[in-house]
C-alpha cells in the first residue's frame, strides 16, 4: 500500500524545498522525493527582498544569512557602443526607505539551509529518490520512486524542473521559445571592493552582469552568443580571468577564477496552465526566463508560497486540496506575475539585440527617463522587488 499524505513535493531546488517547508510549517503532513544533483550547482541567486522575508518567516534565512551578501545598489550601463546609447541608471535600495533590494548567495547554501530547516520539521519527510512515475486519478496521485516506493496524497507539486515529468503527467503543454544566446556563469574573486554593488553592463549579445558575494568576491552571469561562449568557455582559467576583466572594464581590478563554470542556453518556457488533475506547478516546471533582472527564481518562490498558502487555507476550511478550484484560483494568482515578468525581460533582451535605430532610440529614452524620473524610478525599483499584486502572505512576513 502506498504512503499517504496531504501534499507531495516532487523535486527538491530551491523551490521545490521552500513549497515543502511552508506546507508542512502550515500543518500538512508532506513528502518531497527528489534526487540530490551529482554536480554541485555553481550558480548564485539575488534574492530580492520579498523572497528575503519569507524565508525569515519559515525560519530558513538565519541558517545562511551570513553567507550571503546585500545588494544596495544596483547599476545598469551601457556598453553596446551605438550611436544611441542609454545613460547609466543607478538605483539605490536607500532612496525607496531599504537597507537592501535583496542579498546574494550561493545556490548551494541556499538549498542546504532549506534542507536543514526541513529536517527540523516533523511533518515533512525528505526522500532522496528518482520519481519514476506520476498518476493522477480522482481523488489523488500517485507517485513511485525509483527505489518502488509509491506515495499518495490529494495534491502533488510539481517542481521537478523544465522537463517536468508532473507536467506531463497532469497533460499540460507549454509555450517555448529558445533564444540564439547562452549563459556563462562563474564566481569570481578580484582585488578591489564591489561595495554591494550590482553592475549590469549591457552589450550587443546581452547583459554581463556582475553581483556582489562575501568579501571580495562575485558572481558572473554574461549571455553570449553560442559561439562566443564555447570559445570562452574553453579557455583556461587565467585567459577567461583576463577576459572578463575586458569586459567589465576592471571596475572590481584584479580578477581570479573559482572552480566551476556553467554555460545555460536561454529560452522563455511558459507552461500553459499552472495546474491540472490535483498537479500544481511551481519554479521552472512552471515557467523558465532568461537569467535577466534577478527575476526566475524569485518567481519560483512566489508560486511556492501561493500554492502554500492556497492549499493550508483549503485544508482549515475543510476544503479539497488538490481540487479543481483550487488549482485554478493558483493560476490565476500566478499568470499575470509571471506573464508581465517574462514579457518585460523578453522587450529589454530584444531591445540590446536588435541593430533597429528607432528601438535603440525607446530604449535610450526609456533609461534617460528612470535616471531623471525620481517617482518613476521609486515605482519602478517598489515594483521589481515587491510587486503588490503577486505577494502572498510569506513575502508580507505574514505566517500561514
Amino acid at each position: 500500500m502506498p504512503d499517504k499524505y496531504q501534499t507531495i513535493v516532487v523535486g527538491g531546488g530551491p523551490a521545490g524545498l521552500t513549497a515543502a517547508v511552508a506546507l508542512a510549517a502550515g500543518g500538512l503532513s508532506t513528502a518531497l522525493v527528489g534526487r540530490r544533483p551529482a554536480r554541485p550547482d555553481n550558480r548564485t541567486t539575488a534574492l530580492l527582498g520579498g523572497s528575503v522575508t519569507a524565508l525569515e518567516t519559515l525560519g530558513v534565512w538565519r541558517l545562511c544569512a551570513a553567507r550571503s551578501a546585500p545588494l544596495r545598489t544596483m547599476r545598469i550601463v551601457d556598453d553596446t557602443g551605438r550611436l544611441w546609447r542609454a545613460p547609466e541608471v543607478k538605483f539605490e535600495a536607500g532612496e525607496i526607505g531599504l537597507d537592501a533590494f535583496g542579498h546574494n548567495i550561493a545556490n548551494r547554501d541556499l538549498v542546504a539551509a532549506l534542507e536543514a530547516r526541513a529536517t527540523e520539521l516533523p511533518n515533512l519527510k525528505l526522500i532522496d529518490n528518482e520519481v519514476t512515475a506520476v498518476e493522477p486519478g480522482d481523488d489523488a496521485v500517485l507517485v513511485t520512486a525509483e527505489s518502488g516506493e509509491t506515495l499518495r496524497a490529494p495534491l502533488v507539486i510539481g517542481a521537478d524542473g523544465r522537463r517536468s515529468l508532473c507536467r506531463k503527467a497532469a497533460g499540460i503543454t507549454v509555450h517555448d521559445h529558445p533564444y540564439k544566446q547562452v549563459a556563462l556563469t562563474v564566481i569570481l574573486r578580484h582585488s578591489r571592493p564591489h561595495r554591494d554593488t550590482s553592475t549590469e553592463f549591457h552589450t550587443p549579445s546581452g547583459p554581463f552582469t556582475l553581483v556582489p558575494m562575501p568579501g571580495l568576491r562575485s558572481s558572473l552571469v554574461w549571455v553570449l552568443e553560442p559561439r562566443e561562449a564555447d570559445d570562452l568557455a574553453a579557455l583556461d582559467d587565467a585567459a577567461l580571468a583576463a577576459e572578463i576583466e575586458r569586459a567589465s572594464h576592471s571596475i572590481l581590478g584584479k580578477i581570479e577564477l573559482e572552480p566551476g563554470r556553467g554555460l545555460f542556453p536561454l529560452s522563455t518556457v511558459t507552461a500553459h496552465s499552472f495546474g491540472a488533475k490535483r498537479i500544481a506547478l511551481v519554479g521552472e516546471a512552471a515557467h523558465v526566463i532568461p537569467p535577466i533582472g534577478a527575476q526566475g527564481l524569485n518567481l519560483g518562490l512566489r508560486d511556492a508560497a501561493t500554492i502554500g498558502e492556497l492549499a493550508i487555507e483549503a485544508h482549515r476550511d475543510g476544503r479539497d486540496i488538490g481540487g479543481a478550484e483550487l488549482l485554478t484560483a493558483y493560476d490565476k494568482r500566478r499568470r499575470g506575475d509571471v506573464t508581465t515578468r517574462g514579457v518585460a525581460i523578453d522587450l529589454l533582451n530584444r531591445t540590446l539585440l536588435t541593430d533597429f535605430l528607432p528601438v535603440q532610440g525607446l530604449r535610450g529614452l526609456g533609461f534617460y527617463m528612470l535616471d531623471k524620473i525620481g517617482p518613476l524610478r521609486r515605482v519602478v525599483m517598489r515594483e521589481g522587488i515587491a510587486p503588490d499584486s503577486a505577494q502572498p502572505r510569506l513575502m508580507r512576513g505574514e505566517a500561514i
